[in-house]
């Protein structure tokens, strides 16, 4: 590592919050270059507080960001987080779809109905084709 790396990596503090430009999205995570022209990786679990299957939702490529800097390995690897460097509002996923599921508000009654009837036909499906397949009732075999 020669000096001005080593200047630039020491300008880099654990637990600062910086500006960053995403450079690459990956399936493991996003690379943001930061300011002085190094990279670092934000993982797909810093990505927002809720799961991420596709960083894309989220960021594309050259957008800016702030990130925290979570570590600064000897080997010039630096470890970022989106999802710690964002207070009070969380990353929005970009085809808007980030409103919460509706809450089935169904009484346990009614869910218990449900799932006796849903029970029933199932075991009923499962007891006409095992009787079909074996013999079942009624089925007629000649003893030789």
């Amino acid at each position: 590592m020669s000096k001005e790396e080593f200047l630039i990596k020491k300008e880099i503090v654990v637990g600062t919050i910086v500006e960053g430009v995403i450079t690459g999205i990956t399936k493991f995570g996003a690379f943001v270059e930061l300011p002085g022209g190094t990279t670092g990786l934000v993982h797909i679990s810093e990505i927002a507080d809720e799961y991420v299957k596709d960083i894309n939702e989220f960021f594309k490529k050259a957008d800016k960001v702030n990130v925290k800097v979570l570590t600064v390995e000897n080997n010039g690897k630096i470890g970022l987080s989106i999802r710690q460097a964002v207070e009070g509002s969380k990353p929005q996923k970009r085809n808007g779809r980030s409103k919460p599921a509706p809450v089935n508000k169904a009484s346990f009654e009614d869910k218990m109905n449900r799932f006796l009837k849903e029970s029933d036909e199932r075991l009923l499906d499962l007891k006409r084709n095992t009787e079909s397949k074996r013999g079942g009732r009624g089925s007629f075999r000649e003893a030789f």
